[in-house]
């Protein structure tokens, strides 16, 4: 489900994510060209003095009578015609005098093949008539009991090519046959060890001709280097845009997914309120959103990234030398088992984290709203303890993930240490035996190093990916959460908007509870009456009353206002009617002018002004400093519970609403501006209908219309006089709070 819910919010960016892979791809194989470019500067630009081709752009007349000797017919054939005879002193041979100086006034044999094909032969056949000449002077020499004119291993940058070229005239002589046995060795010799051989006979040959060899061997490492630089330059800009681009993708996709949740959460019930924390939906928004977007970000720059360089680095590796392939395997099946195992272990651990969060964040939000209540018990050590209980097992458990994954560099840095060493030796042995170049074994060196990062980078994810499953689940929670209240498909308009509200035979119980909380509520409330709702405490009136705006919908029975069952019309309709108080008065951190507006964004200064008239809140409102501008702060933390009370209402009565709702809203005022609150209520709501909750019976005496809630039930249902004289529950509540005048 984790992985569901991250891929439908990354859909949207699929072409964001395919230009970010297109890219890495780029990047890869620039990555994987350095190796290559460094190998060939240290076997081409070092090695072989800058010399990239074995069959030399061109040799003098004598050189190339000299190598045609150690060819077979057909070879010889091949290798003539890939030249071009150039005479000394002709205007063609000025051509090369800048390259060549020293062909001005000798023939000179320039090649002139340009397919690759042939020219690849070519070099195989320049390379083979060289290592024959050389074996053949070598077993000359062995003969005459002298020191040959050559060697094998050494010896070719001190040759003077005119002491091979005074033996010419003696090797034309000899019959073809002398050269056989040569021949054949060099058909039967390690290709590697036969194009050495041709590369520095080609440098002999340039030698010969007079050109710079310096400046060859500088030209190529330069432009090898500024090739290097270049593709490092662009691996760097390729790096950087993919870091733009998944860092984009994965703000938006978070951004997005916490709109969602947020509004999702706005969208519950009370029931669905329920099964979740308000610490656990605040650290679902924060906390689990973000670990959706460090894997986003780390996960388009790694996780697409390291299989591409892994697959490559192989693929490179394998093609430098296939006798060494064992070491990757070495190196592979080292990482998996180290990854293995650690993983095995940590991802218990990674799945307790977030429960973890979650219960930190409830212990310090508890905390931080209770703490009058908890200094006034004394409690402070208590709530400490508790706090660092929470925080201890979170540390600890935070602490054993973080040193469990700190192994696993060291780890890593072991294996490629190790692998390194290993290829070394190998390597070494491959390269004394000619089966492999020095360059080659640096550039197989550097791509196992690149599969060993890939796999450190897939290491890295996981450190990722366990803590960001986790909070795609909890994230998956909540938008799939199914919504016990839902607007109807064809929902009904209230036209009238009268404010006749109508509860027939109404119960209800909650979600996971097996008896009911209300039973056969049946009444009505009208515009331009009071009806007040009385009882015990958990007589079930905040329920009742929280039926009316759907917090809850009904179990049996329906609820109407002006003849519309209310679960017909949409829930913005039904709301936009009823100017509502809650039990507890909650203010948002703004104004007192925004607070008041927040539910009429159009209310007019008169407006606010009568709300506040009314709410009996003016005389506080004007001694502060800045009048209605004055700040509130979150939670309405800097005014007192009477005053919030009265901000509350005032914000309810700005909605000029057909239907009110106090819900215990006069429990923090004091008696004398309850009855003046209460008067003034009358004349602003003359049309309207009032529902209020009440603990206070003098609150209530001159309600039209008095219901009696007990377990609840409606047990009586009238006036005050009327219920003094038939509900004995509603008699013991009076009793208990009003004297026997004040009750007459």
């Amino acid at each position: 489900m984790q992985m569901k819910v991250i891929m439908k919010y990354l859909k949207p960016f699929a072409g964001a994510i395919l230009v970010s892979l297109l890219i890495l791809f780029g990047q890869a194989i620039g990555e994987l060209s350095l190796p290559n470019l460094m190998s060939d500067i240290v076997k081409t630009g070092i090695q072989n003095g800058g010399i990239e081709q074995e069959a030399p752009e061109a040799l003098p007349s004598d050189g190339f009578a000299l190598m045609t000797l150690f060819m077979d017919e057909k070879d010889k054939e091949t290798f003539q015609e890939s030249y071009q005879l150039i005479e000394g002193g002709s205007a063609q041979a000025e051509a090369y005098k800048d390259e060549f100086p020293d062909s001005r006034n000798a023939d000179l044999y320039v090649l002139d093949e340009t397919d690759p094909e042939r020219l690849s032969a070519l070099e195989s056949i320049f390379s083979k008539a060289s290592y024959s000449f050389v074996t053949f002077m070598k077993e000359m020499g062995g003969q005459q009991g002298d020191a040959a004119t050559v060697g094998t291993e050494s010896g070719f940058e001190d040759v003077d090519m005119n002491q091979l070229y005074a033996l010419l005239p003696q090797l034309q002589f000899l019959p073809k046959e002398a050269f056989a046995e040569s021949m054949e060795v060099a058909e039967a010799a390690e290709p590697m060890l036969y194009s050495q051989i041709g590369i520095l006979f080609t440098k002999l040959f340039y030698q010969d001709l007079g050109a710079d060899m310096d400046a060859i061997q500088n030209r190529y490492i330069m432009t090898k280097g500024a090739q290097m630089l270049a593709i490092a330059l662009a691996v760097s800009i390729a790096s950087v845009a993919v870091a733009y681009f998944s860092s984009r993708v994965a703000a938006k996709v978070s951004g997005k997914m916490r709109r969602d949740v947020f509004a999702k959460v706005e969208s519950f019930s009370n029931a669905e309120f329920d099964n979740f924390s308000t610490a656990s939906l605040i650290t679902r928004t924060t906390n689990d959103v973000q670990q959706i977007q460090q894997l986003i970000t780390i996960g388009i720059r790694m996780l697409c990234y390291a299989p591409i360089l892994a697959t490559g680095g192989l693929i490179m590796a394998i093609d430098k030398s296939v006798s060494l392939a064992w070491t990757i395997a070495v190196a592979v099946i080292a990482l998996l088992g180290i990854m293995l195992s650690i993983l095995s272990i940590a991802m218990p651990k990674f799945k307790m984290l977030q429960s973890l969060t979650d219960r930190l964040n409830l212990v310090s939000r508890e905390n931080l709203s209770g703490m009058m209540v908890i200094r006034a018990f004394g409690n402070e050590s208590f709530e400490e303890n508790r706090f660092n209980d929470a925080n201890e097992e979170y540390t600890y458990t935070n602490r054993f993930v973080q040193r469990l994954m700190s192994l696993l560099m060291p780890a890593m840095m072991l294996v490629m240490n190790g692998v390194s060493i290993l290829i070394i030796w190998f390597g070494s042995q491959q390269v004394a035996d000619s089966a492999l170049q020095i360059g080659d074994m640096m550039a197989y060196i550097q791509y196992v190093m690149q599969i060993i990062m890939a796999f450190l980078m897939i290491s890295m994810m996981f450190i990722f990916l366990p803590r960001a499953s986790v909070s795609a689940i909890r994230i998956g929670e909540v938008l799939d959460t199914d919504l016990s209240i839902t607007d109807p498909k064809e929902a009904q308009v209230n036209s009238k908007n009268e404010g006749v509200i109508t509860f027939n035979n109404v119960s209800y119980h909650y979600p996971k509870a097996s008896e009911n909380v209300l039973s056969g509520i049946s009444f009505t409330a009208r515009p331009g009456e009071t009806t007040a709702i009385i009882g015990s405490t958990g007589s079930g009136k905040s329920t009742l009353i929280n039926l009316i705006p759907r917090f809850y919908d009904v179990t049996d029975g329906a609820i109407e206002i002006d003849g519309i069952d209310i679960r017909k019309m949409t829930q913005a309709e039904l709301r936009r009617n009823i100017g509502y108080v809650p039990q507890k008065g909650m203010l948002f951190s703004g104004d007192i002018a925004s607070n008041i507006s927040y539910g009429k964004d159009d209310a007019s200064m008169d407006d606010i002004m009568k709300a506040i008239e009314v709410a009996q809140a003016q005389n506080f409102v004007a001694e502060m400093e800045e009048g209605i501008e004055t700040a509130i702060a979150q939670g309405g933390g800097n005014v007192s519970g009477g005053q919030k009370q009265r901000l509350a209402i005032a914000r309810a009565l700005v909605k000029k609403a057909p239907i009110y709702i106090f819900d215990d809203s006069f429990s923090a005022l004091d008696f004398k501006t309850d009855a003046a609150l209460r008067s003034a209520l009358d004349d602003y709501t003359d049309n309207a209908t009032v529902l209020i909750v009440a603990q206070r019976i003098s609150t209530i005496m001159d309600a039209e219309q008095i219901i009696v809630l007990d377990k609840g039930k409606i047990v009586g249902i009238g006036t005050h006089d009327a219920l003094m004289k038939n509900c004995e529950t509603y008699q013991e509540i009076a009793k208990s709070q009003l004297s026997e005048e004040e009750l007459a």
